[in-house]
């Protein structure tokens, strides 16, 4: 059986049926109440507390500034959900990330929990940047309750300007990365290791226009990759998660009737669980589809700063996912062991 993070092999498939009683997806399913900036989410099992826990970057959409300073000086962001996702607690950030002087910049998380330890990438910039430039490095960080980390250093890759890392093992002992590589046409890069420290580049996973957010998961018998586009996200399939191809169609590219997501969707995390495969993703409510965007020497207002954290149910019609986000569903975490056990 292929190894996935996605994938809850511990108990029979009988125990995955949706309950009836299992309410609506609430619609936004979370905004920080601090910066109201929640973006780049990651959803994970806490085996400690028994509950959920959603990391995120937490932009200070409500901070102004010259620029794009409020996408930089970010904190990883956490909420925790006591009611199987219905409702989250704001717990404030992660501490201790800070390995050098100043104020700096953490973005979009991604967690693995692996042999006791969960295993951290994130996205670095130092300082404060009011515009685009400046290096971007992977940080890898490691803890055994999500809470305290502890800096391992930061990895090697193709370049120095790398964000947006996914991580699953595709076989007993192999895990890849994949990664933005802004350096390199903003494609998606891939690197692999055997260890989850030790990491070998092995090259351009997805060229063509740029994108983002790169989040790969097993479903359905298929590895499925998700990318940010910027006009909705990709859609990418693969037998073995080496060769990809494209689906036609992006999902979340049209504009949704929910409260707060009434915009394309954008950088999104994927949790199977059994047949059913969530999608949570963040939007810009304030962005107008058709309005023109702000440039570098504009200051953007709050009302589109800011963001909101969505989920959506994916399905499978044919060889291609769908995502109908208007529809309502049913919607719960299942407790118990996350995507990243295994037997």
């Amino acid at each position: 059986m292929p190894f996935s993070r996605r994938l809850f092999l511990a108990a029979p498939m009988a125990l995955w049926a949706q309950p009836a009683s299992a309410a609506p997806a609430p619609a936004p399913l979370f905004r920080d109440p601090i910066f109201d900036g929640a973006s780049d989410p990651v959803v994970i099992w806490n085996r400690q507390e028994k509950n959920w826990w959603l990391l995120y970057t937490q932009r200070r959409a409500n901070v102004d500034g010259p620029g794009v300073a409020w996408v930089h000086g970010c904190d990883i962001g956490v909420g925790r959900s006591l009611d199987d996702g219905h409702s989250w607690q704001y717990l404030g950030v992660l501490p201790g990330l800070e390995f050098e002087r100043g104020r700096n910049t953490f973005w979009a998380p991604e967690i693995v929990w692996h042999e006791g330890v969960y295993h951290m990438y994130v996205s670095y910039v130092p300082g404060v940047p009011r515009d685009w430039s400046g290096p971007r490095r992977m940080l890898h960080y490691r803890s055994a309750d999500l809470w305290q980390w502890k800096f391992h250093g930061p990895l090697t890759l193709s370049s120095e300007r790398v964000i947006d890392a996914c991580v699953e093992r595709i076989g007993p002992a192999r895990w890849r990365m994949w990664y933005k590589d802004e350096a390199n046409h903003s494609h998606t890069y891939a690197a692999d290791s055997t260890d989850l420290a030790r990491w070998t580049v092995a090259g351009e996973v997805l060229g063509g226009a740029g994108h983002e957010g790169p989040n790969v998961f097993r479903w359905r018998d298929s590895w499925w990759m998700i990318t940010d586009h910027w006009d909705g996200l990709g859609v990418f399939r693969s037998p073995d998660a080496l060769a990809w191809t494209r689906q036609p169609r992006n999902i979340l590219r049209e504009p949704g009737k929910r409260p707060e997501d009434g915009v394309k969707g954008g950088h999104a995390d994927i949790l199977v669980q059994g047949d059913d495969a969530w999608i949570f993703y963040f939007t810009h409510p304030g962005r107008v589809p058709g309005a023109p965007q702000a440039t570098i020497r504009d200051v953007e207002p709050y009302a589109t700063r800011r963001t909101s954290i969505q989920v959506a149910r994916l399905e499978l019609e044919g060889a291609e996912i769908v995502c109908r986000r208007d529809e309502p569903f049913p919607f719960r975490l299942r407790p118990g062991l996350d995507n990243w056990e295994r037997v």
